[in-house]
């Protein structure tokens, strides 16, 4: 996999398949490795871009406070060193989603269509607020092996944990793969992200939301709420699913995401 040089860093990035092409963007606090199951799919008939944000993955960290903005300017100057110039479909789980309306925010004429798994538009509460910052703390102090045994019983469901054990394990590998620095950057950035409601009903791209039917970090009827706010929203509801909903029924996921882009 190549690295894509910017301006301040470079990133690690799978370019993979001919077509029109559709940007991976990974959630917190894992890499481009979590869309597996959809870039061998997707390669097929369009280009997939997947990169590993700063301090995920093989990208190198920066340290401080890292943004949704910052990550988007990123993803911006990626496209643009990959020389992609048509609009693209930008799809992002969790973290991945607060990106993508930043992305939308400040990039609307780069974007052909937008797809949101399990994800939220609102700021982050008070409470929230406080468990980024324990996170960044700790994460710096004891590095991520904690989050990799904390996470799973909060992004997967019962049914993944049990039929599944291997995938929380590969997901626990991707946690501790990740620089501590990265992990809190992100950490801070999610904990002062805005409030991005206002946004949705000015989206003008087809947009398709999809959401684990057990995720309990944000719901269906959140999720649904969000579709609904779109004014060319569709939302999918993902049987024996959590929080990763790509990744534990990556061909239910597949088929919607497919159905999406043949329709655009």
């Amino acid at each position: 996999m190549p690295r894509i040089s910017l301006e301040d860093t470079e990133l690690n990035v799978l370019d993979q398949g001919h077509g029109p092409t559709v940007l991976l963007v990974h959630g917190f606090p894992v890499d481009h490795r979590m869309w597996r199951k959809q870039t061998a799919t997707l390669s097929q008939t369009h280009r997939v871009i997947a990169p590993d944000l700063r301090g995920f993955g093989e990208s190198p960290a920066t340290t401080g406070v890292i943004s949704m903005t910052q990550f988007a300017d990123d993803l911006a100057d990626l496209l643009e060193q990959m020389e992609v110039a048509e609009p693209i479909v930008f799809c992002g789980l969790s973290m991945g989603g607060y990106i993508a309306w930043q992305f939308a925010h400040h990039y609307p004429e780069k974007l052909r269509g937008l797809i949101l798994c399990d994800t939220k538009a609102t700021a982050d509460s008070e409470a929230a607020v406080a468990t980024r910052h324990d996170v960044a703390e700790k994460v710096i102090a004891d590095g991520p092996e904690f989050l990799s045994k904390s996470m799973p019983s909060k992004i997967f469901s019962n049914h993944s944990r049990a039929e599944h054990p291997e995938l929380v394990e590969f997901v626990q590998q991707m946690i501790r793969d990740a620089s501590p620095n990265g992990i809190a950057a992100a950490s801070w950035g999610m904990s002062l992200r805005p409030d991005m409601t206002e946004l949705l009903p000015t989206i003008s791209v087809a947009t398709l939301v999809v959401v684990g039917e057990d995720d309990e970090l944000t719901s269906p009827s959140e999720m649904q709420t969000i579709a609904e706010s779109i004014p060319n929203g569709k939302a999918v509801v993902v049987p024996q699913a959590g929080h990763m909903a790509p990744l534990e029924q990556p061909a239910i996921v597949n088929d919607a995401i497919i159905n999406f882009l043949q329709s655009l």
